[in-house]
């Protein structure tokens, strides 16, 4: 047999494994971008159901719960689910138009958590400036200043105590949707000229007809 011939064959083989190979790439890319087309789309779903920016309900104050029920455990649920749609880390009560104190938040590698009439028993003395985005305000992200240590302590969906003590990026988040309860939202703790640039971004295009 001539080598050539040997090395012919092997380079057609080599072709069909390349073609093979470059299909299943396609294929690979092709599921890749399905995917990431669906999680956008329940994300956009999601945030339809979050009050946005100019919604009287986020500058409204909630109310402690009174009745650890299975209404409220139905609302944790939803809003859990709400918060990882919307590839947040956190979201209040406040922003699905509910006036109950409470919220859910993800503040590290170990699931969502609850906690209902939330309470600051202990706030640390540094703080840190880092920017951050809501889910409430589409497209802005602004620097905020916050206490880097916090511990909270509350009630959970079923009325059992909790207590959580957050560092860093945990407190961060807390403090974030503590505001919410209370109807302060990040362009309020932010700088004037932040808050100007925010507020361009969130004030509704003028249509000229």
């Amino acid at each position: 047999m001539d080598p050539q011939e040997v090395s012919l064959d092997w380079a057609a083989v080599a072709h069909d494994h390349d073609h093979e190979h470059d299909h299943e790439h396609e294929h690979e890319h092709d599921e890749h971008a399905a995917e990431e087309a669906e999680r956008e789309g329940r994300r956009r779903l999601a945030l339809a159901q979050i009050r946005q920016y100019g919604d009287p309900a986020l500058r409204l104050i909630a109310h402690d719960v009174d009745e650890f029920d299975d209404d409220l455990r139905r609302l944790v649920d939803r809003m859990i689910v709400l918060m990882h749609e919307a590839q947040g880390v956190g979201l209040a009560a406040t922003q699905v138009g509910v006036l109950r104190r409470m919220f859910v938040f993800e503040p590290d590698d170990e699931g969502p958590r609850a906690i209902v009439n939330p309470v600051v028993v202990e706030k640390g003395g540094e703080t840190e400036l880092a920017d951050e985005g809501c889910l409430s305000l589409q497209g802005v992200n602004v620097p905020v200043e916050r206490s880097t240590r916090l511990v909270l302590e509350g009630k959970d969906p079923n009325g059992e105590d909790v207590r959580f003590e957050l560092d860093e990026y945990g407190a961060r988040v807390a403090q974030h949707e503590l505001d919410h309860l209370d109807g302060v939202l990040i362009i309020d703790r932010t700088d004037d000229e932040h808050r100007k640039e925010a507020l361009a971004t969130l004030r509704p295009r003028v249509v000229l007809r």
